[in-house]
This record gives structure tokens, sequence and C-alpha cells, in this order.
């Protein structure tokens, strides 16, 4: 249709109530998810595994479609072991749920050595020590998580999805409602 016959207003007027909604469902899910965080663990466990073997079909095909290049063996095996790794969350996501909590922890604490290493090289500019506070608590977390592990691999990867989501979508709900605002209520 044309944009005579949906003015600028009016469809933004739609995109933001759309936003809204959106908004207030990605916060009903991060409120969820905090209050269940065992449900939600496993359900990013069983998506990480659903990615890791849609990525390995990938890389399967394009192994067969660089096969003349000679890296199709590496691609394939490549290939392979996402899929095998994707399939192994699906059929076991409490143990994906434990292996992917165990991963995070040490993530954090690589990111909180690295932060660290940073801080230290950009010592003299302006704002370096959030760095090192940010490396702080990336070495808190790690150890929070590592001291209890498996225990926490019923709650953490779920707390952290749902705060995030909670967090995600009252952003997105001020941005909404800020934009709302700049809307005129009435059509020229």
């Amino acid at each position: 249709m044309s944009t005579a016959a949906h003015p600028p207003i009016t469809i933004a007027r739609k995109s933001i109530t759309w936003s809204i909604a959106l908004s207030l469902i990605m916060m009903i899910a991060g409120i969820l998810a905090i209050i269940i965080p065992p449900v939600a663990g496993i359900a990013v466990a069983l998506f990480v595994g659903w990615l890791l073997i849609f990525s390995g079909v990938a890389h399967l095909v394009y192994a067969w479609h660089q096969r003349a290049t000679g890296s199709m063996v590496w691609q394939l095996l490549l290939g392979i072991a996402y899929i095998l790794v994707g399939v192994y969350l699906l059929l076991n996501p409490v143990l994906g749920l434990a292996s992917l909590t165990f991963a995070l922890s040490v993530y954090l604490f690589v990111a909180g050595i690295l932060e660290f290493i940073m801080a230290v090289r950009l010592r003299p500019a302006a704002g370096s020590g959030w760095l090192f506070v940010d490396g702080i608590i990336s070495f808190i977390l790690a150890i929070l998580i590592w001291k209890t592990w498996p225990s926490s691999s019923a709650w953490v990867l779920g707390m952290l999805v749902g705060f995030g989501m909670l967090f995600s979508g009252i952003t997105r709900l001020m941005l909404s409602l800020a934009a709302r605002s700049l809307v005129p209520r009435t059509a020229p």
C-alpha cells in the first residue's frame, strides 16, 4: 500500500505499539526465567544445541563447495564436531547445561584476566579504572560459579538470561515510551 493510505505518523504509532508489546513480553519472559531458572537454563542448552547443529550443517555445505581448495577435510571434521556436540546438548540438556555453565565460568575468568591486562596498559587514560572494576566483577562471578559448580548449573544460565531479557525489555520499553512522546497524537 502507498504511504497516502497509511501516513507516516500512523505507521510510527503502530510500530511503537508493537515495540511496547514486545517489551512487555520480554519483561514477562525475563521474570519467568528468574523465577524458574532451571527451565530457562535448559531452554538455553537446547537453543545452543540447535545452533550448533545448524552451524555444523553449514560447515558441511561449505566443505562441499570448497572441495577443490584442499580444506574440505577440515571443514567436514569441524561440521561433524559441531553436529555431534549439538546432538549431545539436545539429548542430554541437563549435562549440557552443566558443561555450558562450566564454560561460562572459564570464560569469565579469562575475561577478567584480559580486562586487568587492558586496564594496566591503559592506566594513564581516563576511565581505565572501570576495566579494573569489570575485571574484579568477572573474577568474582567466575569464582562463585566455579566454587558451586555443578550445582550452580541449575540456576546460573537461567538467571543470567532472565536478567538479560528483563533489562532488555525495560530498556526497549523506555525507548518506545520516549519515541511515543515524540509522535503527535493526532494526524495532521
